[in-house]
């Protein structure tokens, strides 16, 4: 029988908790009742999800999709968050897909890691989804006097946005 357990896979036979049952629970629900989806959703499942706090009192849904399935949650990015938005009460959802760090190959060894499995490259292409429907065309560092770090990111739509008010202007 077809449940939404088959919407989840976890590694090793791990358990999936509560939340991430809710959260395959909610894909199984699209994809029986919105008939746009439910041919797209009818091969996707995740990985796992998290329920992570941002600033202040809100909320965001953390989803992690198989590396191998990114481009195919790609094409139905934006109808699928908005109808996982509504289901999760407003909370923000993020699909983020699930990339392996390797870490640096000891001295003398000859196996050398891909470019794409470094931490710097990983991390940037973890950006790159969470900003998805966008594209990322700067970024800052601004190092503070007690040693943190703030990076502000400014994805394509608003660099469109400064683009035109400036040409407005002059």
């Amino acid at each position: 029988m077809y449940t939404s357990m088959k919407k989840i896979h976890k590694d090793k036979d791990v358990e999936p908790t509560e939340f991430e049952e809710s959260v395959a629970q909610a894909f199984f629900d699209l994809e029986n009742t919105n008939q746009d989806l439910k041919s797209d959703l009818k091969d996707l499942y995740i990985n796992s999800a998290v329920q992570i706090d941002v600033s202040g009192s809100r909320k965001a849904v953390v989803i992690h999709v198989p590396y191998r399935l990114r481009k195919a949650f790609r094409k139905v990015h934006v109808k699928l968050v908005r109808e996982l938005e509504k289901k999760f009460s407003g909370k923000d959802v993020i699909l983020i897909a699930t990339r392996r760090i390797l870490r640096p190959p000891k001295k003398g060894s000859a196996v050398q890691r891909p470019r794409s499995r470094t931490l710097t490259a990983v991390h940037e292409a973890m950006l790159e989804d969470i900003v998805l429907p966008a594209e990322i065309v700067g970024k800052r560092t601004r190092y503070r006097i007690d040693g943190s770090k703030i990076m502000k990111v400014e994805p394509l739509m608003s660099y469109y946005l400064v683009t035109l008010q400036l040409g407005s202007k002059c």
